[in-house]
């Protein structure tokens, strides 16, 4: 049974169950349901109508408890409702005045989504984590270290300051003086452009008989070619917060097992950006609650995401936490949040 398919009084009756066990972390009783719905009803009806609630799976009884307490797909059934009746969100004053205060000392991408991370994890008192998808980065200068024999790194930073690494394997051996040569060759020919139109350029020049006769331009064009490939795509990507998941009050604090696998996830951030690209499909609010996640190990979290798309560039700012969360709050947080940021970096370009 899904949210739209519950009547009023029983989505109503969801809403207070959902909120009461949100607040208290404690299995809610008909008694009190029948207080804090505001339905005016008796306690007997209350009793009835949670017993619907339970046999469509949006509600459960604890074993130790005569109260209820929320399913994954109750939760669902409750932001379902928050989101139809949804007013736009207006960015809170004290998390917008922190991330612009930040932004004027440091105009860096990377700094700004660090600094977002961390205001939107303290501020929910969860996981907090920004990421920006960069299609129109510009180049500014590129670098090519080497590594090994045939290893090198390319990096890659773009005029607003990101900076971008990526190991790359040569299928020739390049002296440290080819490397810093072929470098400087690129970074005079093609600052100022876009990644994907010097990607272009470098297929029309390789296709020019005079590149076959120059060793030096012809290996720059081909290290550029190797190496520029997904680097435009590769997200800048910040998180923080593990260590506020230990510190819930309530019933389902999360436990060191449950914990351990978000960590893991943290530690292998493009893990974490692989499984967002997943989830993010375009702008708005994405929300994955418990089950409904496709990595086991996260069932027992909710993700809450709010994604802007701007030109070619997009942002998202998010939040993950245990299911039992404050879900109105959050949805406003991680939303009003987002537009902060696309408005701090179309400031910026």
């Amino acid at each position: 049974m899904g949210s739209h398919e519950l009547g009023d009084r029983a989505r109503r009756l969801l809403a207070a169950l959902v909120e009461a066990y949100i607040e208290t972390g404690e299995a809610v009783s008909s008694q009190v349901l029948a207080v804090e719905s505001g339905l005016g009803v008796s306690s007997a009806t209350v009793r009835n109508m949670v017993a619907q609630l339970e046999e469509a799976g949006l509600v459960h009884q604890p074993h130790t408890s005569a109260g209820r307490v929320p399913t994954d797909l109750g939760y669902r059934a409750f932001v379902d409702g928050l989101l139809e009746a949804r007013k736009p969100s207006r960015p809170l004053a004290n998390v917008e005045n922190r991330i612009l205060q930040q932004a004027g000392r440091s105009p860096l991408l990377d700094d700004l989504l660090a600094n977002v991370s961390h205001v939107v994890s303290r501020t929910a008192r969860q996981v907090g984590f920004a990421m920006a998808v960069n299609d129109g980065t510009i180049l500014h200068r590129i670098d090519f270290v080497p590594l090994s024999d045939t290893r090198v790194l390319v990096v890659v930073v773009s005029n607003n300051g990101q900076v971008t690494q990526k190991a790359v394997d040569l299928d020739e051996q390049l002296s440290a003086d080819d490397l810093s040569q072929a470098a400087r060759y690129l970074t005079t020919e093609f600052a100022g452009l876009r990644l994907r139109e010097i990607r272009e350029a470098v297929l029309v020049r390789l296709q020019q008989a005079r590149t076959f006769y120059d060793a030096l331009l012809s290996r720059a064009l081909r290290l550029a070619q190797t190496s520029l490939d997904d680097v435009a795509e590769l997200p800048s990507f910040h998180v923080e917060g593990a260590a506020s998941l230990l510190q819930h009050d309530g019933g389902d604090q999360v436990s060191l097992g449950t914990l351990r696998a978000l960590l893991e996830m943290m530690e292998e951030k493009e893990r974490m950006v692989r499984l967002l690209s997943e989830y993010i499909d375009g702008p708005g609010l994405t929300i994955i609650i418990g089950a409904e996640h496709t990595t086991p190990g996260l069932r027992s979290f909710s993700l809450i995401a709010a994604t802007a798309v701007d030109g070619g560039a997009t942002r998202t700012v998010g939040v993950i936490g245990p299911t039992r969360m404050d879900y109105s709050r959050t949805i406003a947080l991680v939303d009003g949040t987002t537009q902060v940021v696309t408005r701090v970096l179309r400031h910026a370009s």
